[in-house]
């Protein structure tokens, strides 16, 4: 019998959920094992765990302010260095990374080293000194700092448009899964996915959010570690494929030699030039410590102090997944060289013509002889994932349980972006711009109205598969790091920049990497200096810098009482410099 508060009961209550969980999925293995079709186990796979996040997200549910921002400020530090684990390891990371690694080989570590080497940028300049500044949203902070509202409008505009962006992604994401695993047709899959996504952060905001995040980072990342593992116990014998792979790199390097595959991915700057790689990598670390979704986590907890260690549990949680990929993309790249290539095009496994029907595995017998060659066989970057399971002739149960993770995965970024949204639409342009003397019930009812608009946008278009997952993430990372890095770094580390050169600065850095990036995508404009548009914000983010800087000192400082205000901020210790309403 459990006695006290619910967060005085954190570590029983998830150790049940997580007990639970792997149950469910033994118990699906008995049915498998009993002739259960494999429809039925993927139905119960997507349903069951959509269920506990939507029950989740009513029991959690609130209609107090404080709580549906930002949880009420009681999340401890390693929940919330979990659940931000979660909103952080979204379809890209779960679904997308370990294919990127396998199609790019080194070149696919930029995704790795600049989502990780993000992390030590929050810690370090941003998360501590946001919490300690007291906000419900970025614009928020933008808004004080900056004095007033063209600060806010242009931080919610930047906002809007990564984070819309970046839940496009998501929401294809889930479509993918649901389209294989349910038997549906992609444009209606996304919509599927789309009503757990509402079932938990409509109702109950950051609070519920936080609490279904907790959860799904148990189910991702069981779900993304069992296969692995269960691949290198039987390659190798040793089930630790993450200090297993090394070898079996050389075992693919010597089948590659043989069968006359001369792209060595082993190598670096084979796919992406020297310039493109370390581009790449900026992009996403400054993106990472720019995104709302992910700095909103960071405002949940009870003090400055646990915002620092909530970075660190997050860089532990997300580690885990992050050491892992490369020896995902290494195994199944294996496992397609050995038992894949070479065989009879008219008896390939059945994976490749389920993945085919959803569009992401495409055969053409291009020498004419009915033999598979490895140019003979394309496999989209977002199916390696879950498919390695399929690919290597795993239990059906293990199929569905990675399809539960990149769902998991997948829901939990999508929950943390709409609501970042949905936050800064009616906390910052509603209430605090067009109606402050709102009460909390209309306030939450405009949250959610809004949050569901913009998620049935955001299913649309990607029902309409704008590109793969991994491009439209970096191009949301590109445009929060031009938009609005320069502008929080120097807002906290910079007394001198005033609001002529933050306004100024957001404008200019995120309009050039806007234009950048519709411009070489849709329009054929020639890239500049060879750079490709998923590093966009090589040229937004140093536009932003240079503008603030010189307009800030063109123009008035800002007074002695902002000046103190931010080293207020600055001081680790002691409460928020301001309480919200």
């Amino acid at each position: 019998m459990i006695k006290g508060d619910f967060i005085s009961n954190l570590g029983r209550i998830y150790g049940f959920y997580t007990g639970g969980f792997i149950a469910f999925v033994l118990l699906l293995a008995v049915l498998e094992q009993m002739g259960v079709p494999n429809r039925i186990i993927g139905y119960l796979f997507v349903f069951l765990t959509i269920a506990v996040y939507a029950v989740i997200g009513i029991l959690a549910r609130t209609a107090q302010v404080s709580e549906y921002y930002v949880a009420g400020r009681r999340v401890p530090a390693l929940y919330n260095g979990m659940a931000t684990a979660s909103d952080w390891m979204s379809g890209a990371s779960f679904v997308g990374m370990a294919g990127s690694l396998y199609i790019l080989g080194y070149d696919g570590l930029a995704f790795v080293l600049g989502w990780t080497g993000g992390y030590v940028l929050v810690a370090v300049l941003l998360a501590p000194y946001l919490r300690k500044f007291g906000a419900f949203t970025v614009p928020d902070f933008l808004a004080v700092r900056f004095g007033g509202n063209p600060a806010r409008v242009v931080g919610i505009i930047v906002l809007f448009c990564c984070s819309f962006t970046y839940v496009t992604a998501q929401i294809y994401a889930t479509g993918i899964i649901a389209s294989r695993f349910l038997g549906l047709q992609f444009e209606v899959a996304v919509f599927v996915g789309l009503i757990g996504i509402l079932l938990c952060s409509m109702l109950g905001g950051m609070r519920a959010v936080t609490w279904t995040q907790v959860a799904q980072y148990i189910i991702l990342i069981i779900a993304y570690l069992i296969p692995v593992v269960w691949l290198s116990a039987k390659i190798t014998g040793v089930p630790i494929p993450q200090i297993m792979y090394g070898g079996i790199l050389e075992k693919i390097t010597a089948i590659e030699k043989t069968i006359g595959i001369t792209k060595a991915h082993i190598q670096p700057f084979t796919d992406y030039n020297m310039l493109n790689y370390f581009a790449l990598i900026l992009c996403l670390m400054l993106g990472t410590a720019s995104l709302p979704h992910i700095l909103m986590r960071y405002f949940t907890t009870p003090s400055v102090r646990d915002a620092r260690i909530s970075v660190g549990w997050s860089l532990l949680f997300i580690f885990l997944l992050y050491f892992t990929a490369p020896s995902y993309a290494a195994f199944a790249k294996y496992e397609v060289l050995t038992n894949v290539v070479g065989q009879q095009i008219s008896s390939l496994p059945g994976w490749v013509k389920a993945w085919g029907q959803v569009g992401l595995v495409t055969v053409t017998d291009l020498n004419k002889d009915g033999i598979l060659q490895w140019a003979e066989l394309k496999i989209n970057t977002d199916v390696i994932v879950l498919a390695t399971p399929e690919i290597a002739g795993l239990p059906y149960v293990v199929a569905g349980l990675v399809a539960a993770g990149g769902l998991a995965a997948a829901l939990s970024t999508a929950d943390g972006l709409l609501l970042a949204i949905a936050n800064a639409l009616s906390h910052d342009v509603y209430y605090k711009m067009v109606d402050p003397q709102a009460d909390a019930k209309r306030r939450l009812i405009v949250a959610r109205i809004l949050l569901i608009i913009v998620a049935i946008f955001a299913a649309w278009l990607a029902s309409t598969k704008p590109s793969d997952i991994l491009s439209m993430v970096a191009w949301a990372f590109s445009l929060a790091a031009s938009g609005l890095f320069p502008a929080l770094v120097l807002g906290v580390w910079w007394k001198r920049a005033t609001t002529p050169g933050a306004v100024l600065g957001m404008i200019a850095g995120f309009g050039v990497c806007l234009y950048y990036l519709i411009g070489t995508r849709y329009y054929g404009m020639p890239e500049w200096f060879g750079v490709k548009n998923i590093s966009a914000g090589l040229f937004g983010i140093p536009v932003a810098f240079v503008v603030t800087w010189v307009v800030s000192l063109l123009t008035p400082a800002p007074s002695k009482e902002m000046m103190d205000f931010v080293d207020r901020i600055r001081v680790p210790r002691g409460g928020p410099v301001m309480q919200q309403d």
